[in-house]
């Protein structure tokens, strides 16, 4: 007897945790495949694909290509092209190469050297065309609030040889 869930008519699993961990005193060369999740803190060369997602922890150095159905999140280095469905490349994240993704997601202080492709994105689709037309202004939404009371302020445009008097004392 075939357990539930199991078999050609179940659902497709979504991987949760990390199946597989490259640990922080670890060396490896070569192919990684995984159905499942995959954490690398250590050091890696050569291909990485996985049906769930990819963490490259903050100790990671990976020189490899990085594929991943779901989320690859970089904390480490990377030198190479990555490619799943999100990308996340976090304050301590380093990419040399080029990304392709649905959407990326960069913190301060991460660093990107290479090319991004959107995928999936409604933009690629509609190609090139005319600006956004700029914001309006309304009283709605002020330009400037007062920081203490939040209410808008009011400002004079100054002609560059007019200047306002000083105030009495004022240098």
């Amino acid at each position: 007897m075939i357990p539930s869930g199991t078999g050609a008519n179940a659902p497709a699993r979504i991987p949760v945790g990390y199946e597989t961990v490259l640990g922080a005193n670890t060396a490896f060369k070569g192919e990684l495949r995984s159905r499942a999740n995959i954490r690398i803190d250590g050091q890696f060369e050569g291909t990485v694909e996985a049906e769930g997602s990819v963490l490259i922890g903050e100790t990671a150095q990976v020189s490899a290509t990085l594929r991943a159905r779901q989320e690859i999140k970089v904390a480490g280095a990377v030198r190479g092209d990555v490619s799943g469905r999100k990308v996340h490349i976090s304050r301590t994240g380093r990419i040399w190469g080029d990304i392709e993704a649905g959407s990326v997601v960069t913190e301060e202080g991460a660093f990107i050297d290479g090319k991004l492709t959107m995928t999936g994105h409604p933009a690629s689709s509609q190609g090139f065309g005319p600006a956004l037309p700029a914001p309006e202004v309304s009283l709605l939404h002020p330009m400037a609030e007062d920081a203490v009371s939040g209410e808008p302020l009011e400002a004079e445009l100054l002609d560059d040889d007019h200047h306002p008097p000083k105030p009495e004392g004022a240098n």
